[in-house]
């Protein structure tokens, strides 16, 4: 056979074979492409959280006590009473009191009466001090025109006179200045005692709700200022709550003052607004954790002191980051990467993560845009350049690596 006629044969064996093919032979190399789980890069809120629980306690909580000792004459108020700020909670019997302020009174009359007798003594002091004076300046200018005519024992006798009188004037006004003295000392002490006897009805200091009550009808009260005096009643203000938390050292520089809280109540299934208003600004060195207190309104009354509750505090925060679910990424924060699938094939990109949640981590730098797709499924034997088949899943559809 020649040469032309052998490679004639051999191109037609060729061409009989191609077209021979089965379809399922044909389409071999698509089907060897390893189909490959995806999700998409998306932007989203993203947040730190902080779990703490704590217990409520009262916005203020005092045992009322009496600034006077006396006897319980009227109580007002009994446990689980609401009461608005001055409103008297209980009276106290004082009867020396009431004669203290009876004694003040009659000391305040005898000393104006004092004080009258007083200026009486002036007006006749004045009188006879004029009339003298008078006299002295009449025989003096006498003496002068004429001398002789008037011996001079008589003028000094009647300057004497003058000057006897001209210093009861001056005394006269001095006992008037002490009667009103006096009775401005004793106007105090009634104004003092009066005080004190207004402290015989005992007001609430806030507005509140009455949780104890120690005093009943005739009991003895000593004022507040003894160590064994008893309190008329606890008055507790829950119109507004507190939340003590111990926040760990790594969260502390992210609390901020007026920062917003959720407040979980599992007794009653509810979750309330509050607001970071207070912290001590120092770690307490055996817990290493710092105390910060959380208001909570409470104007229906709703929540009661000592109620468990559940704080979420928001640590660090993120408006619409460029994020990627969380099984999308390899390694740590600042050696991550991830897999994008471009054109049909897997790009292995570097990033650097920040904020993660259970779901998903922020990419802060990395050639990532929103929209692309990256593998969230097993990735052994991807590497950059491998053809791949992506399909897109749910995220709790995803594969585990």
């Amino acid at each position: 056979m020649s040469p032309i006629k052998a490679a004639l044969l051999v191109l037609a064996v060729t061409f009989l074979s191609s077209c021979t093919r089965t379809p399922a032979e044909a389409a071999q190399p698509a089907a060897e492409m390893p189909t490959v789980a995806v999700a998409k890069v998306t932007r989203a809120d993203l947040s730190n959280d902080l779990v703490l629980t704590a217990e409520f306690l009262p916005f203020e909580e005092i045992d009322v006590m009496a600034k006077v000792s006396g006897y319980v004459r009227q109580i007002n108020v009994d446990i689980g009473d609401r009461v608005r700020q001055g409103q008297v909670l209980a009276t106290l019997e004082i009867p020396e009191m009431q004669d203290d302020l009876a004694r003040a009174a009659a000391a305040i009359e005898e000393a104006t009466a004092d004080l009258a007798t007083a200026r009486d003594d002036l007006n006749r002091a004045q009188s006879a001090h004029d009339i003298a004076h008078l006299s002295y300046t009449r025989i003096l200018k006498v003496s002068s025109s004429e001398p002789g005519l008037v011996p001079q024992q008589e003028v000094d006798e009647v300057h004497s006179r003058d000057l006897v009188t001209e210093a009861q004037v001056s005394a006269a006004k001095s006992h008037i200045t002490a009667c009103e003295q006096r009775i401005h000392v004793l106007q105090a002490e009634q104004s003092r005692l009066k005080t004190m006897y207004q402290y015989a009805a005992i007001t609430a200091p806030f507005a509140g709700v009455v949780t104890k009550r120690y005093a009943n009808l005739g009991s003895l009260i000593q004022a507040g200022t003894s160590s064994q005096a008893m309190p008329v009643v606890r008055l507790s203000e829950i119109g507004l709550l507190r939340l003590a938390l111990p926040v760990p050292e790594s969260a502390v520089p992210r609390i901020h003052l007026g920062q917003p809280v959720d407040v979980k109540v599992s007794a009653l299934n509810q979750t309330f607004a509050g607001r970071v208003a207070r912290f001590a600004d120092q770690l307490d060195f055996s817990t290493r954790t710092m105390k910060t207190e959380i208001d909570v309104p409470n104007p229906a009354l709703t929540l009661v002191p000592g109620m468990y509750a559940e704080v979420d505090l928001i640590t660090e925060q993120r408006i619409h980051a460029l994020s990627v679910p969380v099984e999308a990424v390899d390694g740590s924060a600042d050696a991550a990467r991830v897999f994008v699938v471009r054109s049909g094939a897997i790009d292995v990109v570097p990033i650097h993560t920040g904020i993660e949640t259970a779901r998903l981590v922020e990419v802060r730098t990395g050639d990532v845009r929103e929209g692309d797709e990256v593998v969230v499924g097993p990735r052994a034997s991807l590497k950059n350049g491998t053809k791949v088949q992506p399909k897109v899943i749910a995220l709790g559809d995803a594969p585990k690596s």
